[in-house]
């Protein structure tokens, strides 16, 4: 085989070292060609970016925030857009060089190319260092200085208890509502949610009437003009009221609106609360729906609600065939819960504690559909009662029965204690109210005080009524528990059972440790589970992921 040997390299002296290269248009080597043209000339090798440390952010320029992860891409661009004369050369390579995380320093490597002479492309590396000054972004700054807010929306309602806040905050997490609110502040019947835009507010007061039955009203307040360029600064305030009837309430409604709502029974039962109410007659399943509107034409409160609420103990029932819905009408036969209960002596004597505490009442109920003799139910006991209403004393005596079911209980379940498998989220806290009130259920309880218990209170029944209602839980978001494990004890269906004090759900971590200690009862005295408890399926419960504006209830 033939050698054919390789081009001649033709090769130069470096017109400033002597050194022997590659011919090239500038006749000088790499390193003469570097000390002679700095192609990072302009480019300065320190900056400083602003990161404000409320909110975790960084400063985008020129007016942007953006959160950012260390050594992340966001946080590589916002670096670079720091930089000066970067539009003159070309970026080929940007990465992070690791420093300390506590050393409030960025260290940045960076590949350039220029053209410095003609058909000559210089590469260069070098590093560039970023100090992390800390700030306060322009939300923060409105947080931490007081009276900042543009716009207030007062929600009110004239209750004794505090579980339709409860809910309508399960309801604003929910459709995310939340996400502008500034603060929101507990006072004595209700909440105010802060806004720095005034249509901020307004989006809230129409997510409000999309939800519950409210009015509303607004006003302003002037607080500075300009008169040279005719401008003004307003604060506006919203105050938005739930008409005061919750879901179970008994209600009376006034003869001449009974009329107009399809000549309807006067004494009803709210089965339902959403934008209106649904008024629902347990004696005929005649129901009606009532409109914000045509509520405030003609106020009424309720006669009672779910504290007074009396146990049952269902003798006997026989359907009648009518049906709407779930509901079906039944005749029923109930007494007292504990009635007919025999001393422990062996004594075939009753236990007296008045007339009517043994006597058995007739009565004709909705939930025909569900109460089977045995079973214990709720109801409002009107056979004593005394109501302070016009509309009630005029009602004749022969249309107000002597009893009124309301829903079917489950005290062998409620016995047992049973820890949940399932809790809610909550509005995130602001800061400072940690303490004293920090063990509140997020927004609602923060007062402290002796409203403290009640709230518990009301929360417990709120959970309660969660686990009851189907079409209520379908309403807000409920998430798998971190603590309780998926099985034995869950109060899942499927699951066994462990015992644990029922005032460790859902609250701080030290009161769950307080109450881990297992209750112990004796063999004789468990009684079975009611088979048509409700139970919180898996498939309802969502994964607990972290989101920046919501607060775990038990953190």
């Amino acid at each position: 085989m033939e050698f054919v040997p390789a081009p001649a390299v033709h090769r130069v002296l470096c017109a400033d070292c002597g050194t022997p290269i590659v011919p090239n248009s500038a006749n000088l080597c790499v390193a003469c060609l570097r000390n002679t043209v700095d192609i990072t000339e302009g480019i300065p090798k320190q900056a400083s970016v602003s990161y404000c440390r409320n909110c975790e952010r960084f400063l985008s320029p020129p007016t942007t925030w953006t959160i950012a992860q260390p050594e992340s891409q966001e946080l590589l661009a916002i670096c670079l857009k720091k930089l000066k004369g970067l539009n003159k050369v070309r970026l080929t390579e940007a990465h992070f060089i690791w420093t300390e995380p506590h050393s409030k320093r960025l260290r940045v490597s960076l590949t350039i190319q220029k053209e410095v002479l003609t058909s000559t492309i210089l590469e260069q590396v070098f590093e560039i260092e970023y100090l992390v000054q800390y700030g306060q972004c322009p939300d923060c700054t409105k947080l931490a200085a007081k009276n900042t807010w543009k716009a207030l929306v007062q929600v009110r309602q004239k209750v004794p208890h505090k579980r339709t806040f409860l809910f309508l905050e399960q309801l604003i997490l929910k459709h995310g509502a939340q996400k502008e609110t500034i603060s929101v502040k507990e006072v004595k019947d209700g909440l105010d949610f802060f806004y720095s835009q005034r249509s901020h507010a307004q989006k809230m007061v129409e997510f409000l009437n999309g939800v519950v039955p409210v009015r509303s009203k607004s006003s302003e307040q002037l607080l500075s003009t300009d008169t040279h360029t005719n401008t003004a600064n307003f604060k506006y305030t919203y105050s938005v009221e739930i008409i005061p009837i919750c879901k179970d309430d008994l209600v009376c409604i006034p003869p001449k609106l009974a009329r107009q709502l399809s000549n309807i029974s006067p004494l009803t039962l709210c089965v339902r609360v959403g934008n209106s109410l649904h008024l629902l007659d347990p004696a005929t399943l005649h129901v009606c729906e009532l409109t914000s509107p045509i509520y405030w034409r003609s106020p009424f409160d309720s006669l009672a609600s779910v504290t007074d609420l009396v146990e049952f103990t269902v003798l006997d029932v026989e359907p009648s065939g009518q049906t709407r819905g779930k509901w079906v009408l039944a005749d029923a036969q109930v007494a007292l819960s504990g009635a007919f209960r025999s001393h422990g002596g062996g004594d075939d004597a009753m236990d007296f504690d008045s007339a009517a505490s043994s006597q058995i009442f007739h009565t004709r109920t909705h939930l025909g559909g569900i109460l089977q003799p045995g079973d214990s139910a709720l109801g409002y006991f009107l056979t004593n009662a005394n109501f302070n209403s016009d509309d009630f004393a005029a009602l004749p005596a022969h249309r107000v029965p002597d009893l009124v079911l309301v829903k079917k209980a489950y005290p062998n379940r409620r016995k047992k204690n049973k820890p949940r498998a399932w809790r809610l989220r909550s509005i995130a806290k602001e800061a400072g109210e940690e303490g004293e009130t920090g063990a509140g259920r997020g927004v609602v309880g923060r007062m402290g005080g002796r409203d403290q218990k009640k709230v518990e209170e009301d929360y417990e029944l709120f959970l309660r009524e969660l686990e009851e209602d189907e079409e209520m839980r379908g309403a807000v978001n409920l998430y798998r528990s971190k603590n309780d494990k998926i099985g034995a004890g869950s109060g899942l269906a499927g699951g066994k059972t462990r015992r644990k004090a029922q005032h460790a759900m859902d609250v701080d971590d030290a009161a769950m440790e307080e109450d881990e200690a297992p209750s112990t009862v004796p063999a004789g005295d468990e009684e079975e589970d009611e088979p048509d408890f409700p139970e919180v399926k898996l498939d309802e419960l969502l994964e607990d992921f972290d989101e920046m504006t919501l607060e775990d209830h038990d953190a």
